[in-house]
């Protein structure tokens, strides 16, 4: 018996996944919960085998909860189910500790294939995430690499340093700071620091 423990902070999800699943005769519904720190509390107590939840918690993110969870409790696999389709997110539940990853809109054999692989220790991506994590992939390989400096300089502006502040932190001259910070927008395709840190943010380089 695959024991299966659900969190949303939507009711009707918690049903309908509730409804699809009651009537499999090797899964069992462990319980539920509307938020990350219920979840955690639970586990001090209960076990379960699979955990299917949403990445957008009202306390916490998913990425953060899959974190806790693998950390503290390594043999409880761990299913992300949601509405983002965004390869970013996908990357950051797998690299986390994630199992798989679907969309709310799996179908119900989808959704039991998902947690049987997951009981096994396999893993699962429905069609959309795994292309959706494919295309994150080839824009991060897109993206030119950045020297060690560009790095440090690009973190200070992401931080809302002026070039002067930079330059006396790396202990270079303003001159220097600026023809980084220009090689930086080239490079990354942008033409102000507002889109320069935006970029930075969407693709994990800082």
């Amino acid at each position: 018996m695959i024991k299966v423990y659900l969190v949303d902070d939507h009711a009707v999800v918690i049903e309908g996944i509730y409804s699809l699943l009651q009537k499999e005769s090797d899964i069992e519904i462990a319980g539920y919960a509307g938020n990350g720190a219920n979840c955690l509390e639970y586990f001090l107590s209960h076990t379960a085998d699979v955990i299917l939840m949403d990445i957008s918690l009202p306390d916490m993110n998913g990425v953060d909860l899959c974190k806790t969870i693998k950390k503290n409790y390594p043999g409880i696999m761990v299913l992300a189910l949601s509405t983002f389709n965004q390869g970013t997110y996908i990357r950051k539940m797998m690299e986390n500790g994630a199992s798989g990853y679907l969309l709310k809109n799996a179908g119900r054999e989808q959704i039991i294939e998902a947690i049987k692989l997951a009981a096994k220790g396999k893993t699962y991506l429905s069609f959309d995430a795994g292309q959706a994590l494919k295309s994150d992939e080839q824009r991060q390989n897109a993206i030119p690499p950045l020297t060690k400096r560009e790095k440090e300089v690009l973190l200070y502006i992401a931080e809302g340093l002026t070039n002067a502040q930079i330059a006396e932190k790396l202990f270079i001259s303003i001159d220097t700071v600026d023809s980084h910070r220009k090689n930086l927008h080239t490079k990354l395709n942008v033409n102000n620091t507002a889109l320069l840190v935006r970029f930075a943010v969407e693709n994990d380089l800082l």
